[in-house]
């Protein structure tokens, strides 16, 4: 009886790495192919001899991917803010992509979609801010 405690302890152990060593290569794939995904666009801008307000997005997008993966490997969590934010800047540069075929519908659609996710923000910050989790200490945030 005795061992068999032992026994899960060592294999909930090892699984623990396992895991935790999966998650770092995943980190270190997302940050080496946002890295070359960064690369090859500066290359094609720079090749171009342009930068349009797309490119200007998408490299946006890019250095939020890089600040993710630095808070996690920082912190050991992920804000959901994050991903919002990306999430906005998406359905932006998806607007200014599809400038000519647009309609109303959409343009209306992705300008709401825009706003719920950005009030979703407000109110994560805001819960965050009058209710922070035991693990978080409470700093300024002004940063993300």
């Amino acid at each position: 009886m005795k061992y068999e405690g032992a026994l899960q302890m060592r294999i909930r152990k090892r699984l623990e790495q396992v895991i935790e060593m999966a998650e770092l290569f995943g980190l270190l794939v997302i940050g080496v192919g946002t890295a070359l995904a960064m690369g090859h666009l500066i290359w094609t801008m720079a090749k171009a001899d342009a930068v349009t307000l797309t490119d200007m997005l998408l490299m946006f997008l890019y250095l939020e991917v890089f600040a993710m993966v630095g808070q996690y490997l920082k912190a050991g969590q992920l804000p959901v803010r994050f991903p919002l934010y990306i999430a906005i800047v998406s359905i932006a540069r998806d607007v200014i992509l599809r400038a000519g075929a647009n309609t109303e519908l959409h343009l209306l659609a992705s300008a709401g979609a825009i706003v719920l996710i950005a009030v979703g923000v407000l109110l994560i910050r805001y819960g965050q801010s009058r209710n922070p989790s035991g693990s978080e200490v409470r700093r300024d945030d002004s940063a993300s």
